[in-house]
């Protein structure tokens, strides 16, 4: 388990948290197991950073936010907020707690009700928590839309008559109306074109020194979490395997699957692409868990033993303020 020291800077806390789905298989005998999508993970946020969530599909980052948000029920484990366990909130109380917690989502198309016209989109929550009306409200709408860069002309058009950029600039002012404190970024960028990306990555630092916003920013992709993030979490299949300061970790990777991950990031360089000291994964992530009992990425890892096999390893840290869940840390 990472431990971390008693602060009140911390905004955010994720204590055990769990989320099993229910799954079955064969038409006529059915067999039932669990598919663990998170299994116990810690982490924490500090006011005013970036926390990144990194891992491949179906690792579990994108349940991990949603989590967050109660947008799914947690099978167990704590999340706390401000001193708030929210998984103990009831509906209304959860309602309220939202206005500090609010969530860009990856598709700007599908996030965006096709059926409202852009005003309507951005002063939905300003409407549903009773912030502004009348002339308040369409001032406050606009000011948003200028925030992000957007026109006010555009505020009567719809989203189908926007580029995947413009979309995403839409879902950020809606996240931004009401001045939450935490915005989960649940790949907000991976949608879009390599040079979109770019301008909105610039919005969202830009956003959070302008507003003093704590993310959470979740990503498959290397090179926008590590630009971005302040602090990197890997996931593997549920798990948090490694944690540390964004420089600690590509200057200090000690889980074999960071240094999978960030070995797969493209090289400009011909010369450096056949290095040695790159590890390529192989093989994809197991179908299920049920018969695992050592370390999940045993399976794939060139380095794994015996005791990989039979013992799982907890997260502990193996250098100052960076954790990883290795029997055999790669200690440079």
């Amino acid at each position: 388990m990472m431990t971390t020291n008693t602060s009140d800077d911390y905004l955010l806390k994720i204590e055990g948290l769990k989320k099993y789905f229910s799954s079955s298989t064969g038409m006529f005998q059915k067999s039932h197991h669990h598919v663990k999508a998170v299994d116990g993970i810690d982490l924490f946020v500090k006011k005013g950073e970036t926390l990144g969530i990194v891992g491949e599909s179906g690792c579990g980052k994108s349940t991990t936010g949603n989590l967050i948000l109660r947008l799914l029920e947690p099978t167990g484990g704590k999340v706390i907020f401000e001193g708030k366990d929210l998984t103990t909130l009831s509906h209304r109380e959860m309602q309220k707690v939202r206005k500090d917690i609010q969530m860009v989502f990856q598709d700007p198309f599908s996030s965006l009700n096709p059926r409202m016209r852009v005003f309507d989109i951005i002063a939905e929550p300003l409407r549903t928590h009773k912030v502004y009306k009348g002339k308040q409200l369409g001032n406050e709408v606009y000011e948003l839309m200028e925030t992000v860069g957007l026109d006010r002309s555009f505020a009567k058009r719809f989203p189908h008559e926007f580029s995947g950029g413009q979309r995403q600039r839409i879902g950020i002012a809606r996240a931004l109306a009401l001045k939450p404190k935490l915005i989960v970024c649940d790949e907000p960028v991976s949608a879009l074109d390599v040079s979109i990306q770019a301008q909105i990555l610039n919005l969202l630092i830009d956003l959070q020194k302008k507003f003093e916003l704590t993310y959470i920013f979740i990503a498959h992709g290397i090179p926008a979490v590590k630009y971005i993030s302040d602090r990197i979490a890997v996931m593997y299949m549920g798990e948090v395997v490694e944690v540390a300061s964004k420089e600690e970790l590509f200057s200090h990777t000690l889980h074999p699957y960071t240094s999978g991950l960030v070995s797969a990031v493209p090289l400009p360089d011909p010369t450096l692409r056949e290095r040695e000291d790159r590890l390529i994964l192989e093989d994809d992530l197991p179908t299920h868990m049920d018969d695992l009992i050592g370390c999940r990425f045993y399976s794939r890892c060139p380095f794994g033993t015996e005791k990989c096999k039979n013992e799982r390893p907890v997260l502990k840290e193996i250098r100052q303020n960076h954790y990883a869940a290795c029997h055999y840390p790669v200690l440079q």
